[in-house]
């Protein structure tokens, strides 16, 4: 079977992001297929070309880079402007390139472009897959203002998914929501795997920058949408309740990077610590030997739907997690006892709750363990490879 992938975002464990479309690919070729995937370049992926147009080869993946950059700083403007350059340049790809299956991954929303071409134009069998809700994330968190815009936005995002043959969400929520709103049954969700091996080996670590156990992680975009200042105040909390044991470490980049390092400069709260970004391979260690991973959104229902893959690879490394959210994974993490949810409004309930975790390690260490458990269990990238390819295969054979 041929897969045609459609993914602006694409890295492997080398870059500083997720790794889901390069460990799915990986094992789908073992198995046989022939996978391309169709990508930009991404600041946090390490992806690079100096060509216009580049083909490359990773680990049997063939690699079709357009050199159309897209970075989470980008103004609004030059964000959009990327986007539309990508599903325009790939859209020629959808109608040139050999496929069985065609996979579009969005958000953006714009993503459906070259998978709706390749569906009407070639015939292609589409799977739609849909990493956050758009264009509904965008309305609710004020990206998007515009009436028309708005009508124009929903009108496009019910053409995706009731032209796709089958559709992949990266959440039981999302699955739920599209469900709801528009009476879809071909769905079903997959969620962003955990690289078990990976993260559960143990790591060697370097303590010179941040002592092993004093610190609570967060990996990630630095910005709005991620409740960063809920970070930055819990931290500024901890430093008024003499507690400097305790430290938030933020590895990631992102919009309000500079403006928070430059009020834990001038504020003096030291305990709020940030480290470039570096590859995946490298991140491990401190994820490791965290004592808790944090993983905050805005608060924002659309966002309660979210599969962040900190999340995963937190419980693969056998972290307990603090989330902020109302949806699944609240109560995932109360079925499984591998966290807490608190308030996304309240940092003094997180430092309260960073104080007690930093103190009772013993009930940390067992939280982290029931999280190991069941990344294990539920989202080894291998299980959770299988369980989208049964899915491809089904379509292809259209026995679904």
């Amino acid at each position: 079977m041929k897969i045609l992938y459609f993914y602006q975002y694409f890295s492997t464990p080398n870059g500083a992001w997720g790794t889901r479309v390069y460990e799915f690919a990986k094992e789908w070729i073992e198995q046989g297929h022939e996978v391309t995937v169709v990508t930009a370049i991404y600041n946090k992926s390490d992806i690079k070309t100096d060509k216009f147009v580049d083909d490359q080869n990773i680990d049997g993946i063939h690699i079709k880079i357009l050199n159309i950059d897209i970075d989470n700083r980008q103004s609004k403007l030059k964000r959009i402007w990327s986007f539309i350059q990508y599903s325009l340049l790939s859209s020629l790809y959808a109608l040139i390139l050999p496929a069985d299956i065609v996979i579009a991954s969005s958000g953006p929303i714009t993503m459906g472009i070259p998978g709706l071409i390749a569906k009407f134009f070639r015939g292609r069998k589409l799977i739609f897959e849909v990493r956050d809700l758009w264009p509904e994330g965008a309305i609710e968190l004020g990206i998007i203002n515009n009436g028309l815009l708005k009508r124009v936005g929903y009108w496009f995002e019910r053409t995706c998914y009731v032209s796709s043959n089958y559709i992949v969400t990266l959440s039981p929520g999302m699955t739920e929501n599209i469900k709801n709103r528009f009476s879809i049954n071909n769905i079903i969700d997959v969620t962003n795997a955990a690289n078990i091996d990976l993260f559960s080996a143990k790591m060697s670590f370097d303590e010179k920058k941040i002592t092993s156990k004093t610190y609570a992680i967060y990996t990630g975009n630095i910005g709005m949408v991620n409740n960063s200042y809920w970070l930055y105040n819990a931290a500024k909390e901890l430093k008024k309740m003499k507690r400097s044991d305790v430290k938030i470490l933020l590895i990631g980049e992102g919009q309000q990077r500079e403006e928070l390092e430059e009020l834990a400069k001038n504020e003096g709260v030291e305990n709020f610590i940030r480290l470039n970004l570096m590859p995946k391979s490298d991140l491990v260690s401190y994820v490791q030997n965290s004592f808790v991973s944090l993983v905050p959104l805005k608060d924002s229902p659309v966002l309660d739907t979210s599969s962040p893959n900190k999340f995963f690879e937190s419980l693969a490394a056998g972290v307990p997690v603090i989330q902020n959210t109302n949806g699944w994974m609240k109560n995932f993490i109360e079925e499984n006892s591998v966290g807490f949810t608190l308030d996304p409004n309240d940092p003094q309930q997180l430092a309260n709750k960073l104080i007690w975790l930093k103190d009772n390690p013993k009930e940390g260490r067992l939280m982290g363990y029931n999280g190991y458990i069941v990344a294990k269990k539920y989202f080894d990238k291998k299980y959770l490879a299988n369980k989208m390819l049964d899915v491809l295969i089904k379509v292809n054979n259209n026995t679904i």
